[in-house]
C-alpha cells in the first residue's frame, strides 16, 4: 500500500488549503491508488512530474509559479485524518480566451477507500467552489467516468450539469492500413479564408452548450481562425494542426473537416473529426486517407459518444474505445 503520510508533524484533521511542499508527494500517491484503473500514460507521466517536483526542496517554490499542474495542486484543498492525506481536489485554470470569462478545472477528485462516504469529498468540491465564487470566476469544467454515478451524483448535487458524453478511441500502429478505394470525394487542405465556414460546421454539430469541440476546446473563433500571438505560441512548442476538408459540390460549404495535430516529443498523432451525418462518405474518405498516411503512427480521437454513426465507422476501422466520459460545467451563481 501507498504511503500517504505527510512531511509535517503540525497537522489538523480536516480539510485545508493544499500547501506544495508538505503535501505533493501524498497527493501523487493518493492519485495513483484512486485511479489506478483508469489513468492513462498522461496520467502515469503526471504522477511521474508530481513526484519529480516534491523532491525539489527550496526549489518548488519557484518551479510553482512556472508550472501549470503544480499551481493548480496549490489552489486545491486537502483532507486530513489522523495525520494522513486521504482526500484531495486540484483547480487548474483552463486557459480559455478571456472573452469567455475566467475558466478553471476541477481535477483529481480523489479520496482513499478507507475512507470513502464520508462526505469527503463533498466537502472538498464545495470549498473549491466557494473559491472560485470568491474570485468571480464565470464557470468550472471537469471530466468524470461515464458510469461513475456515484461521482456523477455528486457534481450534480452540487450544481454541475452534463455537457455531453465523449469517447477516446485508439487506433494501434500496429494494424494494416486499409487498401486505398476509388473515391468520388475530393479531399483538399482548408483554406484560410474558409475558416468561417469550418466554424458554422462545428457550430452545427458541436454547439457551445454541449461542449464544444472537445475537451478543454471551446467552440471559438481562435480555433478556426487563430491570431498569430495563438500561431507563435503553437511553433514554440513545436506542434502543428493540419486541416484536411471536403466541400459540397457547389463549393459553397463544407460536408467535413478532419483536423490533424502533431507535436513535437508525442508518439501519437491527435485527431479530430467535423462531419455531416447526412454525408458518411466524406468523413470515411478523410479518415481512410489520413489512416494510410499515418499508418506507423498511433493515432487518437476523441468524439462524441451520442454519434453512432461516426462510432460505427470508426470501429469498422479498427480504432478501439479507450474510455467514455461526461464533459460537465458548473457556472458560478
Amino acid at each position: 500500500m501507498l504511503s500517504l503520510s505527510l512531511t509535517s508533524d503540525s497537522v489538523q484533521d480536516g480539510p485545508r488549503a493544499a500547501n506544495l511542499r508538505t503535501d505533493l508527494a501524498a497527493i501523487a500517491d493518493l492519485i495513483e491508488l484512486v485511479f489506478a484503473h483508469t489513468m492513462d500514460e498522461g496520467g502515469r507521466a503526471a504522477i511521474r512530474e508530481m513526484r519529480s517536483l516534491a523532491r525539489l526542496g527550496p526549489g518548488l517554490g519557484l518551479m510553482a509559479s512556472l508550472n501549470e499542474m503544480a499551481l493548480g495542486i496549490k489552489m486545491g484543498y486537502v483532507w486530513i485524518e489522523q495525520g494522513q492525506l486521504v482526500g484531495n481536489v486540484s483547480v487548474y485554470p483552463a486557459n480559455w480566451p478571456a472573452d469567455l470569462g475566467e475558466t478553471w478545472i476541477i481535477a483529481n477528485v480523489g479520496v482513499h477507500p478507507q475512507f470513502q462516504r464520508r462526505g469527503i469529498a463533498r466537502r472538498l468540491m464545495q470549498l473549491s467552489l466557494d473559491m472560485l465564487a470568491l474570485r468571480r470566476a464565470k464557470r468550472a469544467i471537469l471530466q468524470v467516468d461515464y458510469d461513475n454515478h456515484p461521482a456523477i451524483h455528486l457534481y450534480e448535487s452540487l450544481g454541475f450539469i452534463r455537457e455531453r458524453a465523449w469517447a477516446t478511441w485508439r487506433r494501434s500502429s500496429f494494424h494494416l492500413a486499409p487498401p486505398a478505394n476509388q473515391q468520388t470525394v475530393f479531399i483538399t487542405r482548408r483554406r484560410p479564408s474558409e475558416w468561417r465556414a469550418e466554424m458554422a460546421l462545428a457550430q452545427r454539430l458541436r454547439p457551445a452548450e454541449q461542449g464544444g469541440l472537445g475537451w478543454l476546446k471551446p467552440l471559438h473563433v481562435y480555433a478556426f481562425n487563430p491570431p498569430w500571438t495563438r500561431r507563435l505560441q503553437q511553433w514554440l512548442k513545436m506542434s502543428s494542426t493540419e486541416r484536411l476538408i471536403v466541400r459540397s459540390a457547389d463549393e459553397r460549404e463544407l460536408l467535413a473537416s478532419l483536423w490533424i495535430e502533431n507535436s513535437f516529443g508525442v508518439l501519437s498523432t491527435r485527431l479530430l473529426l467535423l462531419a455531416d451525418p447526412n454525408h458518411p462518405d466524406a468523413a470515411e474518405a478523410l479518415l481512410s486517407t489520413t489512416i494510410r498516411r499515418f499508418r506507423t503512427s498511433t493515432l487518437l480521437i476523441e468524439h462524441p459518444e451520442d454519434d453512432l454513426v461516426t462510432g460505427h465507422l470508426l470501429a469498422s476501422y479498427r480504432f478501439q474505445r479507450e474510455r467514455s466520459v461526461w464533459h460537465m460545467r458548473w457556472d458560478v451563481p
